[in-house]
């Protein structure tokens, strides 16, 4: 393999390894999913809610945490009136103690956090390996043979992946050096801010040439080495805690049960922890302060962002996903942004009944669909709108696949889908938004597409209050730009299929539209 495929293969390495890559801002990004291919957002605050004034509404961010200090953030932060700050008192008895801003289900009482954790299949594949290993088929009795099945099924997952991960660690790492190598070489021959202009002079020289094409390749990919070693970070992980059955995880720090889901005493209000950049990154989606000359300019103004750190580096426990869901609900959230998921869901009937919780009082459940390329009607992203156990779906849900700005590949080749289980999809692709440190970064994932709904959410709320989050959610769902007949390849593949069989409504998530068929909801109602 050459110099140039060995890069590649690493570029490569990176966008399959990840659920969220950090890309560097490139022309025409900033902003585009607020304008006319995205979610024509700036359009309809300028043609329809110019002379008019929202209400706030709560967002509760369901995910690793948020900067609540951020400079583009600070403002639309949501602060618990009832609670005195920091007096060590459940001032408004709601069974948290000094929740300002929300709640942080993956620290201890002692102020410390845990991040690192298994993948729910290792977790399985653990507690399993006590009861099975070692022993054949036909030394299992009847009444385990179930379990057996799964536990040969999860064995297999958790030690291909876990060897997996270790060989695209080292083969990632040999392409960290092959670039360093070569930009030292370049930055010696045209200086620091050599650019494409240099390179393609360099490419006329045989010696250079090799060298001087992968870097070129590599400036149009927008992809630099310290990115290379952020997805080298991402399986490094997935070696030494997601798929690692002898990794004790941090759960002794928040010293909880996390089969008990009566033993809610647990957690602490530093709803940041030790990585936000994931939830801060879909919070400034949401709610990034608009037009203030900085920054991004997120979706709706108006808003409170409730912080629920539930989601650690690894799966997300559903105790914790369903006691956020809970709190969230009970402390006035009206929209949840839920962006996280993982194929095995073990303690699914709680989840169940938290967000039926949440259906019962009219809360909004919005998810992303995942970002595996792959089709959500056949299972395998948690949670899902609809349990093999439920006889029909949740109706406060909205599960979101992600679009981009580019009109011959409307669906993003990571995005999962499904005509069933997935209802819209929404810029998930090249998305610009607020990271900790008061700084802003470009990423992807459905991961940015599911909190562009829940801004779309929001604003709907804000200035239309008396619709139901269950009526904005059939307004979102029926006001998409119907893209249902073009064409775009299959997420994952090559192969052209219509728009129309990726999702249930066969569209892109449309502000401008949705605001105009709030407005006729309405009228109709007087």
């Amino acid at each position: 393999m050459n110099i140039t495929s060995k890069i590649l293969a690493g570029v490569f390495l990176i966008s399959t390894s990840t659920s969220f890559v950090a890309q560097g801002p490139e022309k025409g990004t900033l902003n585009w999913y607020n304008g006319k291919k995205g979610m024509q957002t700036e359009k309809a605050y300028k043609k329809l809610l110019k002379d008019k004034k929202g209400q706030t509404v709560i967002v509760g961010v369901i995910d690793s945490g948020v900067d609540i200090e951020h400079e583009d953030l600070q403002k639309v932060i949501w602060v618990n009136e009832d609670e005195i700050p920091n007096n060590g008192i459940d001032d408004d008895k709601n069974g948290y103690i000094d929740d300002v801003h929300g709640w942080n289900f993956l620290g201890g009482k002692d102020g410390r956090n845990a991040n690192d954790a298994q993948l729910e299949v290792t977790r399985i594949f653990a507690r399993l390996d006590k009861k099975f290993k070692g022993k054949s088929a036909d030394e299992i009795a009847d009444a385990d043979k179930k379990d057996f099945e799964t536990y040969l099924e999860v064995k297999d997952v958790v030690e291909s992946k876990r060897t997996e991960a270790a060989m695209q660690m080292k083969q990632m790492g040999q392409m960290v050096q092959i670039m360093e190598m070569l930009d030292a070489q370049f930055t010696k021959l045209y200086g620091k801010d050599y650019t494409t202009k240099d390179l393609k002079k360099a490419a006329k020289d045989p010696e250079l040439a090799q060298g001087a094409n992968a870097m070129i390749q590599f400036k149009e990919m927008g992809i630099n080495a310290k990115q290379m070693e952020k997805g080298m970070e991402h399986l490094s992980s997935s070696v030494n805690f997601h798929y690692n059955p002898e990794f004790t995880e941090d759960r002794d720090i928040i010293g909880d049960n996390p089969s008990d889901f009566s033993d809610t005493n647990y957690g602490n209000n530093d709803v940041e922890g030790p990585d936000a950049l994931h939830g801060t990154h879909c919070s400034g989606i949401i709610a990034a302060v608009r037009n203030n000359g900085i920054g991004n300019n997120g979706v709706a103004d108006n808003v409170k962002i409730m912080v629920l750190r539930a989601v650690p580096n690894g799966d997300e426990r559903d105790k914790d996903i369903a006691l956020a869901i809970r709190y969230g609900v009970d402390n006035g959230a009206q929209v949840l942004s839920m962006s996280f998921g993982k194929g095995y869901s073990e303690n699914n009937a709680e989840v169940i009944k938290a967000i039926r919780y949440a259906e019962s009082k009219g809360v909004l459940l919005v998810h992303a669909a995942g970002n595996s390329a792959q089709n959500n009607d056949n299972g395998g992203n948690f949670p899902t709108p609809q349990y093999p156990s439920m006889t029909s779906k949740f109706s406060n849900w909205l599960e979101v696949g992600a679009s981009t700005r580019y009109k011959k590949r409307l669906a993003a080749s990571f995005s999962n889908y499904g005509v069933k289980n997935v209802d819209v999809f929404a810029p998930g692709l090249e998305i610009y938004s607020t990271v900790p440190q008061s700084e802003y970064l470009t990423t992807q994932g459905t991961s940015m597409a599911c909190p562009m709904v829940s801004g779309v959410a929001a604003l709907l709320k804000s200035y239309y209050p008396s619709l139901t989050m269950i009526e904005i959610k059939d307004i979102i769902k029926e006001s998409v730009r119907d893209v249902s007949k073009k064409k775009t390849p299959m997420p994952g593949g090559t192969e052209k299929v219509a728009f129309g069989t990726l999702s249930n409504t066969g569209g892109i998530v449309n502000v401008y539209n949705a605001v105009k068929l709030a407005e006729k909801k309405i009228a109709s109602k007087k």
